[in-house]
């Protein structure tokens, strides 16, 4: 995977304090990763950059949404998307990405690529199971959910109280009132 040259900040030419960066994210940055789950993309990304003596902060914050197809009816729709994620980095020895939220990098670094992250933060807000608005609140006309209902299995609508019950379970339910 090639690194995406837009998305290296060089933090050694930044002065200490806050700094804004916006992106904005299409089908063609997930085509980098060779994720192809999106049939379109349309999010926001931001990143408040701090920069501090000894360490970064990086807030990453996105907004926006996702056409994928539905796991019910596999009609594709805009899904909602929008997460917040914190990483800390710091400056070691050797690069090290074990934990989640921290970050290090060897001292002699001067740029970090923040695609990775993006990425991460956009494919993990999308929900496991993606449902269309349609299907939930019943709106949706589609062969997909025709062909579901036809197959589905029927209720047993004949059932009544009158059925015949092993005198047995009679005895046991006594225990049940009993005091």
């Amino acid at each position: 995977m090639k690194l995406l040259k837009e998305y290296t900040i060089p933090f050694v030419g930044l002065k200490l304090g806050k700094h804004h960066f916006d992106y904005q994210i299409d089908k063609k940055f997930f085509e980098h990763f060779e994720y192809d789950e999106f049939n379109d993309v349309n999010v926001k990304a931001e990143l408040l950059f701090e920069k501090k003596t000894t360490f970064l902060e990086l807030h990453f914050k996105i907004k926006g949404d996702v056409n994928v197809n539905c796991d019910v009816s596999n009609e594709p729709y805009n899904q909602k998307v929008k997460g917040t994620f914190d990483l800390v980095v710091k400056f070691g020895e050797e690069y090290n990405d074990e934990h989640l939220d921290v970050l290090i990098i060897p001292h002699g670094e001067y740029e970090i690529n923040i695609s990775q992250y993006i990425y991460e933060l956009i494919v993990l807000s999308v929900p496991a199971k993606r449902v269309h608005p349609g299907v939930e609140d019943g709106t949706l006309e589609s062969e997909m959910l025709k062909k579901l209902e036809e197959l589905s299995p029927k209720a047993e609508e004949n059932k009544t109280q009158s059925e015949e019950i092993d005198p047995r379970w009679n005895t046991l339910k006594k225990l049940l009132t009993d005091k």
